[in-house]
């Protein structure tokens, strides 16, 4: 299938929920002093704050899959979009505390949502050829949605506005939220999903208006995959995933690539990247443009990544990743630990970035949407999803606690959870680059 503009459309839209799941989880970490001195929070006051929507992560990415199933990711998506705008403006109105969490949890189930979604509609529309670029997209969305919640936090605080500046802060990803709502309105559904409900003519013309090169061919190769999970169709969502130990191999898959994600420590530190510094000694408008000059190494990474991800394959890119992440994890953590050689910071936390954004960056979201067979895709990005989730709320609720006694303590974790990634990485994950879902399906023996 040669690669067309209604390809590139639909790619685009279906990652924009990427941007503003990138936006949303990273504004936070520019607003966690303001949010201090307007409600008075404690250090777990404050990882409540920052981890009650990631608790709306795991519950919008653990229903998403059974609803995409059944309405359709493009449909959810635009559920996302609403969900995203009602929380970025109740963050900014929100009069008290108690406001704030339960907008920041809409968000979040939101975020959830598309992390979910987003990867499985341009996966199930892409050509193998280049389905892990494709896929990439939704991360680079997220990427570009860090860098420009750290700009805009950056800029915002040179207008000093005062204590409400977290409201602007909070309140401008409304903008890109509406965009995406309107955009979801000009592409086509997934023609996969389409033959999960018998409707073949609205499959096929989807494949054709995609430039399928052979439309009917293509169409019976997705209508034998689905025959084979038939005799599931009636099942439980736990026993479609495991009944028969068939789904075993994907489910440790979604499972471990997921948690090992979270391990690395990334979110945790994205959200508290300003308190990060400022315990080091930078001050508030140093820290947030140093956050700045780490969201544009996230990015280039990342772009690399994708550049690298269908030529090297997965997981090579995973092997690199988790050595370099190890090796600068244990560099901050010798910082924090010596109360030396702050001024390494900036560039062992940019190495760090480095190394994630081209390795467990560019490849989570393809390698989950690649391992399970199509009846069940979205119920297994909701599994791998959820993982991410649950390991995210978890980290980022205990990291402000733990840091305030150990400065050094996360990241002595983190690298050592690296160092263990590299070795499952090693010996149980298959590389899957160019090899069409169907075939996958059969490669990982779901039969």
């Amino acid at each position: 299938m040669p690669i067309n503009k209604y390809i590139i459309r639909s790619t685009f839209v279906g990652a924009l929920g990427g941007l503003l799941f990138g936006f949303d989880t990273a504004v936070i970490s520019g607003t966690t002093a303001g949010l201090t001195h307007a409600y008075a929070l404690t250090a777990n006051q404050l990882g409540i704050t920052v981890s009650i929507a990631l608790w709306g992560t795991v519950i919008g990415a653990l229903t998403a899959g059974t609803l995409g199933q059944k309405y359709g990711s493009r449909e959810m998506l635009r559920l996302t979009a609403i969900l995203y705008l009602i929380s970025s403006i109740g963050c900014a109105i929100a009069p008290n505390w108690d406001l704030l969490l339960a907008a920041r949890f809409l968000g979040g189930l939101g975020i959830g949502g598309s992390s979910v979604l987003g990867p499985v509609y341009i996966a199930e529309l892409a050509p193998a050829r280049i389905r892990g670029r494709l896929v990439g997209t939704f991360q680079i969305m997220i990427v570009v949605g860090i860098l420009l919640a750290y700009l805009s936090n950056y800029l915002i605080s040179l207008f000093n506005i005062g204590v409400q500046e977290w409201r602007y802060q909070l309140g401008v990803a409304a903008v890109p939220a509406f965009l995406f709502f309107a955009l979801l309105y000009g592409i086509p559904r997934s023609s996969r999903w389409l033959v999960t409900q018998s409707r073949f003519k609205e499959a096929k013309d989807v494949l054709e208006l995609l430039g399928s090169n052979n439309s009917e061919a293509e169409l019976r190769d997705i209508r034998e995959s689905l025959h084979m999970e038939a005799d599931q169709k009636s099942a439980s969502l736990f026993e479609r995933l495991n009944g028969r130990f068939r789904y075993g191999r994907p489910m440790f898959l979604a499972i471990a690539i997921g948690a090992f994600n979270q391990l690395a420590g990334i979110n945790a530190i994205l959200y508290y990247l300003n308190d990060i510094f400022a315990a080091a000694g930078f001050s508030k408008l140093s820290g947030n443009l140093q956050a700045v000059a780490i969201g544009a190494m996230n990015l280039f990474a990342t772009l690399l990544g994708m550049l690298l991800i269908d030529r090297l394959g997965r997981k090579l890119l995973l092997l690199i990743g988790a050595v370099g992440t190890a090796i600068c994890l244990a560099i901050v953590a010798g910082i924090f630990y010596l109360h030396q050689h702050q001024a390494w910071l900036v560039y062992a936390l940019v190495g760090y970035i480095a190394f994630f954004a081209v390795s467990q960056g560019a490849v989570i979201w393809v390698y989950i949407s690649e391992v399970f067979p199509t009846r069940v895709r979205n119920k297994g990005q909701s599994l791998g999803s959820g993982t991410h989730w649950v390991m995210n709320a978890i980290l980022s609720g205990v990291f402000p606690v733990i840091a305030a006694r150990s400065g050094a303590g996360p990241f002595v974790f983190f690298s050592a959870m690296m160092v263990l990634q590299f070795f499952v990485v090693l010996f149980f994950f298959p590389e899957t680059k160019q090899v069409s879902l169907e075939e996958l399906q059969r490669m990982l023996k779901i039969e």
